[in-house]
């Protein structure tokens, strides 16, 4: 028979003291707020192997050894004395567990833990000798992880110091680029109500749930890279009528309420696709890249003069006009598609790590039920 024994009988339950402005820039120890970045601070009150659990806003968990300060709304989790538990296999069990904490967690827009939902759960508790052997083989995964998070954070990095050493500062035009406005390299700018008013739109497309003919895509679809799960549909007759908002792949395409300036690049999905309301679609002049416009118009400097063109307080628009008057550089085409080039294998690289990153996740997460659920 399993070993069943409740949370709080196995570990002790404290919170941290400090306000989280306690946080300085150059402190000597870790300091453990709500937020999953781990702040400094000049001085330690523990010095112990803790589970620490944010108690509010995220409701994150993390394990750490040594000397550490917290905030006052962390739960801190060190081990009973005379209780042979590895640490450790509590945090794996929380990480297990950190959903269903989210979902008891009280409050309206900041969810708070309650104590008792920390001291209640019950989870198995095998020999130290099997919990050390479990222990061992999740960190094995976690490693694993965190070793291929941080191969795409470098390509993320390299992709972004990419387009300095190529492009300069663009802020500047410290290389003396060409300037034109946007509206001088776009070939089309078109959104879905250039099919029609709203009355006739209405009699000629209905969306669907169900998988038909053409996707409508939208923004969620590209802020997710998700054109599977949860996608809207049209019929052939609807994706027809909409014959000025056809997508082929490679168009690039910008919010124009809501999240407006919000930049995507549309992937190439060899199926009919539709642009989807609220939307501009651009495809640009033979003699310029898309991709190279793109990341230019996604840089900090481009999001920021996309922004400074945004109307409205509540409901936040952007116009075509506004789009078009838009000043870019202009660097010569060959450069911009040997950008572009090595953009593309960049992609193609985090892709693949991206590819085996949610298969040594899925392992993880099977393990993980395997040894924790009850």
């Amino acid at each position: 028979m399993k070993n069943k024994i409740k949370l709080g009988d196995l570990v002790n339950i404290k919170t941290g003291k400090l306000d989280a402005n306690a946080a300085v820039d150059n402190g000597k120890y870790p300091f453990f707020t709500t937020s999953e970045e781990t702040f400094k601070i000049d001085t330690y009150a523990y010095d112990d192997e803790a589970v620490l659990v944010a108690g509010n806003g995220n409701l994150n968990i993390k394990y750490f050894y040594g000397k550490f300060n917290a905030y006052q709304r962390t739960y801190i989790l060190t081990k009973k004395e005379n209780i042979n538990v590895n640490i450790k296999y509590i945090y794996y069990f929380l990480d297990k567990y950190l959903e269903t904490l989210r979902s008891l967690s009280i409050g309206g827009v900041i969810k708070y833990i309650k104590l008792e939902n920390l001291i209640n759960p019950v989870l198995d508790l095998p020999t130290i000798e099997v919990q050390n052997k479990i222990v061992e083989k999740l960190d094995t995964f976690k490693k694993i992880l965190d070793m291929y998070r941080k191969k795409i954070d470098i390509l993320s990095d390299f992709n972004k110091s990419l387009f300095t050493r190529m492009f300069g500062d663009i802020k500047t035009n410290d290389k003396n680029w060409e300037i034109k406005k946007f509206n001088e390299v776009i070939s089309i700018l078109t959104d879905y109500h250039a099919n029609g008013s709203y009355k006739i739109l209405k009699n000629n497309v209905e969306l669907l749930d169900f998988k038909d003919y053409a996707l409508m895509v939208r923004t969620t679809d590209l802020e997710n890279n998700n054109f599977i799960q949860g996608v809207k549909y049209i019929n052939e007759k609807a994706y027809n009528f909409l014959k000025k908002t056809k997508i082929f792949g490679g168009e690039i395409i910008i919010n124009k309420i809501g999240s407006a300036g919000n930049v995507y690049l549309m992937p190439l999905l060899n199926r009919p696709v539709s642009l989807g309301m609220n939307q501009f679609m651009i495809r640009l002049k033979e003699d310029f890249n898309n991709i190279f416009y793109y990341k230019l118009l996604t840089t900090e400097y481009y999001t920021n003069v996309i922004k400074n063109n945004i109307q409205g307080a509540v409901t936040k628009t952007i116009t075509k006009d506004a789009i078009k008057n838009i000043d870019i550089i202009v660097p010569p085409i060959k450069l911009q598609n040997i950008f572009a080039e090595r953009v593309e294998k960049i992609e193609k690289l985090k892709f693949e790590i991206e590819k085996s990153i949610e298969t040594a996740q899925n392992l993880y997460d099977s393990l993980i039920s395997k040894y924790f659920d009850n």
